[in-house]
């Protein structure tokens, strides 16, 4: 199941691509799962410490 594109896939690609490196599709999905998986851990790590704001630190 795929979930919603957190990234801006054209600027990621730019960004990688800079480098010289090409970027395939399934790359871009995987980075998004990542991204996915911080959110939620900062999500927690908030939550956890009693606030309703997530800061940089839940990062």
């Amino acid at each position: 199941m795929s979930k919603e594109m957190l990234l801006v896939g054209s600027k990621t690609k730019e960004a990688l691509k800079s480098t010289g490196l090409n970027v395939s599709g399934e790359a871009l999905d995987k980075l998004n799962e990542k991204v996915h998986a911080l959110v939620k851990d900062a999500q927690e790590r908030c939550v956890a410490n009693g606030r309703k704001t997530v800061k940089a630190t839940d990062f």
